[in-house]
């Protein structure tokens, strides 16, 4: 991989554009000079095809000189304006990020006038905003749905956001606050802090019976002390904490996979899942909008009576 940041291509690069350059205009400097020699009072070359098609030896119109001395021109007025020798930024310091962002920008100025009219409605009244909703809506799929599904709905490591169940809670302040900085959530691997090898089997059997799901009675009673390495997490009932993101162990939803052998995985491995921040890709109003559609994804009974 060294080998492509190398600056060894970057010369290399400059060298054959400026080469292939020069070969232009030695080409035409070279053709300027050559003498049209007739071969014939019919000014030919005498190769004949098919009879009578007869190769004329001609000088180079000057239409054609003259576009191929433009092209020259052209190609070393580029290079000296825009990137394109080696790590050369050119004169006019033009990067593809840097139009990009100013394309955003602009865009973002034009949809302020739209995004102005909701900003002062609190995310629960703007949730009933039929219009305002079919915006959040396009946020959503074309910034979310990537990891929680056009349905919202999640998958295995993606959160489901139309359940109640909320790893930092699903009031409108946290979920602006999760959209706009991020998560990043981590479950340690605590299978040398729980003990042995037996020990973090029974301890998931009890994780299971904290749920009500099936599991062994007996593990699960076993398992019940070497719980207390995960309560400062979890919590002593297994109820989770939204402060740190620690999942609810009580209810039956598993964002990771289901079953006694996927409990033993993460107690010996951890997890470690990211939200990406979007302050950088949406603007504050934006961020409004979404929230109230992502609140009221997990509301519908709420939104719905208005």
């Amino acid at each position: 991989m060294s080998d492509f940041i190398s600056p060894f291509w970057s010369i290399y690069v400059t060298v054959i554009t400026l080469a292939g350059i020069a070969g232009c205009a030695l080409l035409l400097w070279i053709t300027s000079r050559k003498p049209v020699v007739s071969h014939g009072p019919d000014n030919t070359t005498g190769h004949v095809w098919d009879g009578d098609l007869r190769e004329a030896n001609n000088p180079m119109p000057m239409w054609w000189v003259g576009l191929f001395i433009i092209t020259v021109i052209f190609g070393l007025a580029y290079l000296a304006l825009y990137p394109g020798l080696g790590t050369f930024a050119g004169q006019l310091n033009w990067t593809s990020r840097g139009e990009y962002e100013a394309e955003v920008a602009a865009a973002n100025e034009r949809l302020n006038t739209v995004y102005a009219q909701y900003a002062s409605t609190p995310v629960e009244k703007l949730a009933q905003d039929t219009a305002a909703m079919g915006i959040g809506e396009r946020l959503f799929m074309n910034n979310c749905a990537q990891c929680h599904g056009s349905d919202a709905r999640g998958g295995k490591g993606f959160p489901n956001l139309t359940d109640k169940d909320w790893r930092y809670g699903g009031s409108p302040e946290k979920i602006t606050a999760t959209i706009t900085t991020g998560r990043i959530g981590v479950m340690p691997p605590m299978a040398a802090a729980v003990g042995s090898t037996d020990d973090v089997a029974n301890v998931a059997q009890y994780v299971l019976s904290l749920s009500g799901s099936p599991h062994d009675s007996l593990r699960a009673q076993l398992g019940r002390d070497k719980f207390a390495a995960c309560a400062a997490c979890h919590g002593s009932k297994g109820e989770g904490s939204q402060l740190v993101g620690a999942p609810n162990l009580t209810d039956k939803i598993w964002l990771h996979g289901y079953g006694a052998n996927q409990i033993v995985s993460m107690i010996t491995n951890g997890k470690s899942n990211e939200m990406p921040a979007q302050e950088n890709r949406l603007t504050g109003p934006q961020i409004h909008v979404l929230s109230a559609y992502v609140w009221g994804l997990s509301n519908p009974s709420v939104v719905a009576s208005h």
